[in-house]
């Protein structure tokens, strides 16, 4: 277990589909557990941001504001996810470990299910809905190299990233 750091634009690897797994790489989801938690803000990783092009992600939006009082499904670690959108689309504020300088307004699905191979190895179907879809949509766009300044709405959805002290 480890906290690795995240490549951020302009790394080539950040645009490549990543390949995929077929099992479970118990090292490379306590890295981005790790790396998750360790990061500030940060509600999810996908493997591409820490330089390994496999299709491995997680996302934990429990603790964000968003999601106060609304049900999530916590930890979720996925291996060679398939997600299948459905619901309403909507836009709203993205920011990204690897886009450390701006956030981007992004268009994504408001309900999705998906499917991949779990922790334990064996197939997991899961549901999600509000901002957790939107993390999950987030992490698998990284997985087929997709940024969110590829799916930015326009030039008019770029922001300069505020900076807190």
């Amino acid at each position: 277990m480890a906290l690795r750091n995240v490549i951020t634009v302009p790394h080539p690897l950040l645009g490549r589909v990543a390949d995929d797994v077929g099992s479970v790489l118990r090292e490379l989801a306590d890295d981005l557990v790790d790396t998750m938690y360790g990061s500030p803000a940060c509600v999810g990783l996908a493997a591409p941001q820490i330089a390994v092009s496999q299709r491995a992600f997680v996302v934990d939006v429990s603790k964000h504001r968003a999601m106060a009082g609304k049900f999530s499904n916590g930890l979720i670690v996925l291996f060679d996810p398939v997600i299948t959108c459905t619901g309403n689309r909507e836009v709203a504020r993205e920011g990204c470990m690897s886009v450390p300088d701006f956030t981007c307004d992004v268009e994504r699905y408001t309900n999705i299910s998906l499917t991949g191979i779990g922790l334990d190895g064996e197939k997991c179907h899961i549901e999600a809905e509000g901002f957790e879809a939107r993390a999950i949509q987030h992490e698998v766009d990284h997985l087929d190299g997709l940024l969110i300044l590829d799916r930015v709405t326009g030039p008019h959805g770029v922001f300069q990233r505020k900076v807190y002290k």
